[in-house]
């Protein structure tokens, strides 16, 4: 072993990243490539009759508009989101009634400018309530997992308990809105279609587009080499990809499609609204007796997609009695999709939000409060843990947040207007891991090449794949090359779900392995081309486990709530997580801080507004969606415990992109109780929410 898995090794394309040099998908350039605008639906309901693009075509180097009229149809997807210009019909406001094509993108986006469309439109539902009249329960929700699970009398303890909370939190509609937004430049060549996107897994819009263009898989070249982030957002095809490659095929041009930031909420995915009900029972030494977690959401009528947020409360605690219940709701709005923790975020901060109220009822520290309540095996499933070291997170994130020192009693805290206060949560995410191929080659000069269609979405998995094929190889980092990023490479499964490191990195530890015991017997120079061996996991990577496998952590925060504006300030955040083994520490440190910031964007700014009357979303820029900066955060940590698990990979690892996210809004909260005593539930807690809770309290 060489030593290189841990290290904190800098990322292998920061150089590239910084100077300039590192091309995304819209950096494609060609002498005759083509920019393309699309045209947003104006009504929430109803269906296009007409659309007039006579002035659109006047307007100088637009070269064709596309609609639903003059638009080849599709061979039709199982993901009706990318059945774009395929008839008259709106779903939603937002949704692609036209595709303006021009030389440069602003004769394109003067074009769509000039398009005009009439509807006939209908009435439209876009409001969610937990008493909606069109509340159901799904089969299952997003995960393939059940909408339901029930064990015991979780009604009858609930009612015998000797303590007892019963409280509502709701989570707003919030946005991905990566930096790179979702972009495709396409074009056909000889029969084939090569595609550059901005995409968490190129194999996946491989496969959509050969279903929607009828064209066999091997015809198609997906590439994206360089991701400026997707939060899960890019976790699926988007429509972006499908109509460059409709303009490029009825242009016979390179196109390129660059969202417009503003139409992003629209059609590329939100997490949807959470209305929560928390109903915890314990009895008089804080040993839960009931624990139910109620959750309604919404989907579109198009596309089922449920947010799955009474899940978390299936791991987390031991109690004989609990029920987790999914409704949902479908109206009239844009398709929900995936969000960096979707369904483990916002039940996580419902659930950990009770605990603290919970502790609160029974004058208990909220720390001893979890650690009371470990459980001895997966609740939901019975399996034992294949570690779990919670208890450790929160005992260290104490130690280290000098919790000891705090004054359990809400309110107590000034420091002239402001008030002060500290809270906790816990946090848990599953390790999920898929099939993956990679291939690994051995080079006459002493270098080797490692190949694998894993996708760089700005977490240094170049970087950390390397490492993991050098320690497998026994060889120093530097000589082991990565390519990444293609369909052209040994197929493997899409960045998301935390998922990435584990499954790619399996396939690469094998195939590095596998190759080092070839080199191991061979005699004699390398032929010229190299020794190459490739990799297949399928069938270990996702055979079924004996144990139930999840990454958990501590969040702690301490908060500044201002009584003359109702400003909350974050001082300081801490993160301590049980993740198994760092594969690197620098970018490790990266991702559970990233996430914590998104937390922080959560619990404060972050959150959107479905317009009932225009029905759509009226934060949909950065100018309005309030996304947090450094200066929204003085002092952030993050640390981890050592741990070892065998049973997860070769590695050893468990995933983190994801889990620094998931208690981060809950301790934030918790801390704004704490320092005023007022509980607020319902998320983002800005200034306007908090005063007017302060006020009405008399915590002023």
């Amino acid at each position: 072993m060489t030593g290189s898995v841990g290290a904190p090794v800098e990322r292998r394309e920061g150089g590239r990243k910084v100077s300039g040099t590192a091309r995304y998908a819209a950096e494609f350039h060609s002498p005759d490539r083509a920019q393309a605008w699309p045209v947003p639906a104006s009504v929430a309901r109803g269906r296009v009759t007409g659309v007039d693009t006579a002035a659109a075509l006047a307007v100088p180097g637009v070269l064709t508009v596309l609609t639903h009229e003059n638009t080849p149809r599709l061979a039709g997807s199982n993901d009706p989101t990318l059945d774009v210009l395929q008839s008259a019909r709106v779903p939603h406001r937002g949704w692609f009634v036209a595709l303006v094509v021009a030389e440069t993108l602003e004769a394109a986006r003067a074009g769509a400018g000039a398009v005009r469309v009439t509807y006939d439109a209908e009435a439209h539902d876009v409001v969610l309530t937990a008493s909606h009249p069109g509340v159901y329960v799904p089969e299952e929700v997003s995960g393939g997992q059940p909408a339901v699970r029930e064990q015991g009398d979780p009604d009858g303890a609930f009612g015998s308990s000797a303590a007892r909370v019963d409280v509502a939190y709701r989570v707003p509609p919030l946005h991905n809105h990566p930096m790179e937004p979702h972009t495709s430049t396409a074009r056909w060549e000889d029969g084939r279609l090569l595609v550059h996107t901005s995409s968490q897994g190129t194999g996946a819009v491989r496969v959509a587009l050969a279903g929607l263009f009828d064209l066999p898989e091997e015809r198609i070249v997906v590439t994206a080499e360089h991701v400026g982030g997707g939060f899960g957002s890019k976790g699926t095809p988007r429509p972006d990809v499908v109509l460059a490659a409709m303009a490029a095929r009825e242009t016979g041009r390179p196109v390129t499609v660059a969202l417009p930031r503003r139409y992003l909420p629209a059609v590329v995915g939100h997490r949807a609204p959470t209305l929560h009900r928390l109903r915890l029972g314990a009895d008089e030494h804080g040993r839960l007796t009931a624990l139910v977690h109620e959750v309604t959401t919404h989907t579109s009528r198009i596309k089922e997609y449920v947010e799955h947020a009474a899940v978390p409360a299936r791991v987390m605690y031991a109690a004989p009695h609990r029920r987790t219940v999914h409704r949902v709701a479908a109206l009239d709005v844009p398709s929900p999709s995936w969000m960096r923790a979707p369904g483990q975020a916002p039940g996580m901060y419902a659930l950990e939000s009770a605990m603290d109220e919970l502790a609160g009822e029974l004058g208990m520290d909220p720390i001893e409060l979890r650690v009371r309540n470990e459980p001895d095996v997966e609740p939901d499933s019975g399996k034992p843990f294949s570690s779990m070291h919670l208890i450790d997170c929160l005992r260290e994130g104490s130690r280290r947040f000098g919790w000891d020192g705090r004054d359990p009693r809400p309110g107590t805290r000034r420091d002239g207007p402001l008030l002060l206060g500290t809270g906790v949560a816990a946090a848990s995410y599953p390790v999920m891991v898929s099939p993956s191929t990679a291939a690994a080659r051995a080079l006459p000069d002493g270098t080797f090449l490692v190949r694998i269609n894993a996708t760089d979405i700005g977490t240094g998995a170049r970087t950390v794949l390397a490492q993991i094929g050098a320690d497998a190889l026994g060889v120093p980092l530097e000589r082991v090359r990565i390519e990444v990023g293609s369909t052209e490479l040994p197929p493997a499964p899409l960045a998301g779900d935390s998922s990435g490191t584990a499954s790619w990195g399996w396939a690469v530890h094998d195939a590095c392995a596998r190759l080092a015991r070839r080199l191991a017997e061979h005699a004699g120079p390398l032929p010229e081309r190299g020794i190459d061996v490739r990799a297949d996991t399928k069938g270990t990577a996702d055979a079924e486990s004996d144990f139930a496998r999840h990454a958990f952590g501590a969040h702690f925060a301490e908060v500044a709530v201002d009584t003359v504006t109702g400003e909350v300030r974050v001082r300081r955040l801490l993160g301590v997580y049980a993740a198994g083994r760092i594969l690197n520490a620098r970018t490790a440190r990266s991702q559970f801080v990233g996430g914590m910031t998104m937390g922080l964007g959560m619990a404060l700014t972050e959150g959107s507004t479905m317009d009932a009357a225009f029905g759509d979303f009226t934060e949909s820029d950065l100018a309005s969606y309030h996304v947090p900066a450094h200066a929204d955060v003085t002092e952030i940590e993050a640390h981890w415990v050592d741990e070892e698990d065998s049973h997860l990979n070769p590695m050893g690892s468990k995933g983190i992109g994801e889990i620094g996210i998931v208690g981060s809004a809950a301790a934030i909260g918790n801390a704004v109780h704490h320092a005023s005593g007022v509980r607020f539930r319902e998320l983002p807690l800005t200034p306007d929410r908090v005063l007017t809770g302060l006020i009405d309290s008399g915590a002023r």
